[in-house]
């Protein structure tokens, strides 16, 4: 997980937009909030939209049978008017079909309902995906399991702190083409105390 301090050191002039994928559990929000107070940056919140996906058919399905083909149409054109910007239209739709609903069936749509409501704000799907950020982990986890399962989670392996993040940094080099680059300052700065005294792979 990145941490703010990872984060200073990619932009210490906060010259670039900050994107926080969050779940939007409220100690999540809380939490982020109150660092980049401390800090004095701004962050763009956005929710991974696999989870607003996923409260989408719980919804499905208390309109719906299970494995009703229609339920996978009615997701779909929910999830197309949220990535659209029409957060707002997708509350009032879900609300009047909440109302014409069994009572004890409304318990999906009604969470999916405060789910959107309480975090409208974190919703801009439309404007991200517009400057070009991310809107969903899948991308990130891909990379960790790349970086790091593939070569960390074998059989029988053991890992201290300090080998495994040297490994994973050199992995990151590599996979990003900048070994070469890497290796031609270490072989510039590998002398000089301050680089030797821990910042051989931070720069």
């Amino acid at each position: 997980m990145r941490t703010p301090a990872h984060a200073e050191a990619r932009d210490p002039g906060h010259v670039r937009p900050w994107v926080v994928l969050v779940d939007g559990a409220r100690h999540q929000l809380d939490l982020i909030t109150a660092e980049a107070a401390r800090r004095g940056i701004s962050v763009h919140i956005v929710i991974d939209f696999v989870h607003v996906l996923e409260r989408l058919w719980a919804a499905a399905w208390s309109l719906h049978s299970p494995a009703a083909p229609a339920a996978e149409d009615w997701v779909a054109g929910h999830a197309l008017a949220l990535l659209a910007g029409h957060t707002g239209h997708v509350i009032t739709a879900l609300s009047g079909q909440a109302a014409t609903t069994a009572v004890h069936r409304r318990d999906g749509i009604e969470a999916c309902i405060r789910y959107l409501t309480n975090n409208v704000e974190y919703l801009r799907y439309d404007q991200a995906l517009e400057a070009g950020w991310p809107i969903a982990t899948g991308v990130i986890e891909g990379a960790c399991r790349h970086l790091i399962a593939d070569r960390f989670d074998l059989a029988g392996a053991r890992w201290g702190l300090a080998g495994a993040e040297a490994v994973l940094k050199l992995r990151a080099l590599i996979a990003n083409g900048d070994l070469d680059e890497y290796w031609r300052f270490h072989r510039a700065r590998q002398h000089e105390p301050d680089y030797q005294n821990g910042y051989s792979l931070t720069a």
